[in-house]
C-alpha cells in the first residue's frame, strides 16, 4: 500500500488542529503565509513548495513564499530575501485566460490539479519549470496545486507542493488522492486564517484612517492644530521605545508589549479629537483682542479720532489766540500738540505690544493699560466713553498667551470632551486605555493640571509620555497664531524648569534628553534657526 494512504486519520486531524491553533495566533502576514506552507510541506512530507496570492483584481498571482529544503532554498516570507520572479498573469494581453500553467488553471477552473512527472506532461506548460532545474540542477517531479478559497468562496491564493517524498527511503514519489484530500483540507484553514487576518488588517486600517480623518477635519477647521495633532504621536512613540530601552529610575519596570505601544500610538493621535467642537475664533486666537478679527484696528481707529480731535482743538486754540492778538502763545500751543501727538503714540504702540501674547505681562504693563484706558474719546453716537472698555482692558491684561479666563476654559474644555467622545466607544480589550491616556495628556505630576487635577500616583507612564510629547511640540511649534516656534535651548529650559516645579515626569525627561530626543526631533520638524547650540549640563531639572 501506498505510504500515504497508511496516515492515521486521527494523528491527520490532530496535527490539522496544531496547524489551525498556529495560524489563528499569527499575526504577521508575510510569517502567516510562510507557516501555511511550511505546515503543508510537513503534513505531506514534500520537498518544495511556492505560495502564492491572487490580487484584488483577480488578474495576477504573486510569489509570496518559495521554499526547497534540498537546494536549502528559502525566498519570501520572513527570510526578507525577495523572490525574484514576476507576477504570473491569469489572463492573455486579449484577455483570454491563461491555461496552461498548472497555478493558473488551478485558480481559473476552481481545482486541485495533480501532476505526477512534469517531465512527462503535455497539458501544461512547464518550461519555467525546467529553466529553474537546469539553473540549479534540481528535478522537479510531482506537483499538487491547491487553491485556497475564503469564506465567500472566493479564491485568495493558491499553494504548490512540489516533489512529495516516501517518509521510508526519501525517495520522491506521487501525490495520491489522501494527500489531495489533505491539502485541501488544509487549503481551507489556511484561507480561513488568512482572511480573518486580511480583515483584521483591513479594519486596523479603516480605524486609523478615521483617525486621520478627524484630525485631518481639525485642520482644516484650524490650520494651527493639524500639524500637532501628527507630530504629538510621533514624538509619543520616540520617547515610548526610548523609555522602554531604559535602565534609569521609574523606567526600569516600563517593558510595553507590542499591543501596549500600539495603544499608546492610538492614545496620541487621538489626545485632542476634542477640539474638533471648540470654536475656530478661541483655537486661533492670535492676539489678546482678536475675536473674528483683530479688535486693535478699532482701538487704532479711537487713537485717529483722538489726534483729530487734538488738532481741532490746536486749530480753535490758535484762531483763538489770533482773535486775541496773542500770536506769542501759537509755538507754544504747537508744541503742547505735538507732545500730544506723541504721548497718544507711544500709548498705542504699547497697547500694540501688549495685544501679542506672551510668556509674562510685567505687572507695571498691566497697570499702563488701565491708565490708557481711562482717556475719553466721542464716539459716533456723540456720546463720550472711555478710550477702552472694561472687556478690552481685561483682555489687554491677560498675563500670558492671548486666552482670557472664559476662553481658556473652552480651551480646557476640549480635554473633558476628548475623554466623553473616546468613553463612548467600544474599544476592544487590547486598547481599553486609550480614553484615559489620552484624556490625561494636560494633567501635571503636581496635580495642577486640567481637566480632572490628577495626582502623580494616577498618572501611569503612557500619559506622562503623551504630556511630555504634547508640552515640546507646542513650545517648539512654528504654526501657532499667537507665538514663534522658541529655539531647543529655551524649550528645554522650560521643560526643566517644569521638572523641577514637578510638573512633567523627572525620568522621562531625563531619557528624552540623555537619548537626544529632542535634536532627532527637531533636525525632522523644526526650522534650522530654532536649532541652536544646547548645553545640556545647563538644562535645569537634568544631571548628565
Amino acid at each position: 500500500m501506498h505510504p500515504s494512504h497508511s496516515r492515521d486519520p486521527l494523528q491527520c486531524l490532530e496535527q490539522l488542529n496544531r496547524i489551525g491553533i498556529a495560524l489563528s495566533r499569527e499575526r504577521d502576514t508575510p510569517r502567516l503565509l510562510e507557516i501555511i506552507l511550511t505546515a503543508a510541506q510537513r503534513l505531506l512530507n514534500t520537498d518544495g513548495g511556492t505560495l502564492y496570492r491572487l490580487d484584488e483584481e483577480g488578474r495576477q498571482l504573486h510569489f509570496e513564499v518559495l521554499r526547497n529544503e534540498s537546494l536549502q532554498l528559502y525566498l519570501g516570507g520572513s527570510s526578507g530575501a525577495p523572490i525574484p520572479f514576476p507576477p504570473i498573469p491569469l489572463y492573455d494581453p486579449d484577455s483570454q485566460p491563461r491555461t496552461s500553467m498548472v497555478v493558473t488553471r488551478a485558480v481559473l477552473h476552481d481545482t486541485t490539479i495533480m501532476v505526477d512527472d512534469a517531465y512527462a506532461e503535455t497539458d501544461f506548460d512547464f518550461s519555467g519549470t525546467r529553466r529553474f532545474d537546469q539553473q540549479t540542477g534540481y528535478r522537479s517531479r510531482s506537483f499538487l496545486t491547491v487553491p485556497m478559497k475564503n469564506h465567500e468562496g472566493r479564491i485568495i491564493g493558491v499553494f504548490q507542493l512540489i516533489n512529495a517524498l516516501d517518509p521510508e527511503t526519501g525517495q520522491v514519489r506521487t501525490f495520491s488522492p489522501a494527500d489531495r484530500q489533505l491539502a485541501e483540507s488544509l487549503a481551507s484553514q489556511a484561507a480561513i486564517a488568512l482572511t480573518t487576518h486580511q480583515l483584521i488588517d483591513q479594519l486596523q486600517q479603516l480605524f486609523e484612517a478615521l483617525i486621520e480623518l478627524i484630525n485631518t477635519a481639525i485642520d482644516h477647521k484650524s490650520p494651527y492644530t493639524g500639524a500637532h495633532c501628527q507630530r504629538v504621536p510621533v514624538l509619543t512613540m520616540m520617547i515610548a521605545e526610548a523609555a522602554r530601552r531604559s535602565e534609569r529610575g521609574k523606567l526600569k519596570a516600563f517593558r510595553p508589549s507590542a499591543e501596549e505601544l500600539y495603544e499608546l500610538k492610538i492614545a496620541g493621535l487621538l489626545h485632542d479629537c476634542g477640539k474638533i467642537t471648540t470654536p475656530v475664533h478661541v483655537v486661533d486666537k492670535a492676539t489678546k483682542l482678536e475675536t473674528r478679527f483683530d479688535r486693535i484696528e478699532l482701538v487704532d481707529a479711537r487713537f485717529e479720532i483722538l489726534k483729530r480731535d487734538a488738532e481741532i482743538t490746536l486749530l480753535k486754540e490758535q484762531r483763538a489766540a489770533l482773535a486775541r492778538g496773542d500770536a506769542a502763545a501759537i509755538p507754544t500751543l504747537e508744541q503742547r500738540f505735538r507732545q500730544r501727538l506723541n504721548d497718544l503714540d507711544r500709548d498705542r504702540e504699547h497697547l500694540r505690544r501688549c495685544n501679542t501674547g506672551g510668556e509674562f505681562m510685567q505687572p507695571e504693563d498691566q497697570e499702563r493699560v488701565r491708565r490708557i484706558a481711562t482717556q475719553h474719546w466721542v464716539g459716533p453716537d456723540g456720546q463720550e466713553r472711555d478710550l477702552l472698555s472694561a472687556e478690552e482692558v481685561a483682555n489687554l491684561c491677560i498675563a500670558r498667551g492671548t486666552l482670557n479666563p472664559e476662553e481658556r476654559a473652552i480651551i480646557e474644555e476640549h480635554v473633558a470632551l476628548t475623554l466623553r467622545m473616546l468613553n463612548t466607544l467600544p474599544w476592544p480589550k487590547n486598547l481599553r486605555n486609550v480614553p484615559e491616556y489620552a484624556g490625561c495628556h494636560h494633567e501635571q505630576l503636581d496635580g495642577g493640571g486640567y481637566h480632572r487635577g490628577l495626582s502623580e500616583a494616577e498618572l501611569p507612564i503612557p500619559a506622562r509620555i503623551i504630556c511630555l510629547a504634547d508640552v515640546f511640540e507646542a513650545l517648539t511649534a512654528r504654526d501657532r497664531p499667537y507665538k514663534p516656534g522658541k529655539p531647543l535651548s529655551e524649550v528645554l529650559a522650560i521643560l526643566g524648569r517644569m521638572v523641577q516645579d514637578h510638573r512633567i515626569d523627572p525620568d522621562l525627561f531625563d531619557v528624552f534628553v540623555r537619548d537626544g530626543l529632542w535634536l532627532k526631533y527637531a533636525r525632522q520638524y523644526l526650522q534650522p534657526e530654532q536649532i541652536d547650540t544646547v548645553d545640556i549640563s545647563q538644562i535645569p531639572g537634568y544631571a548628565p
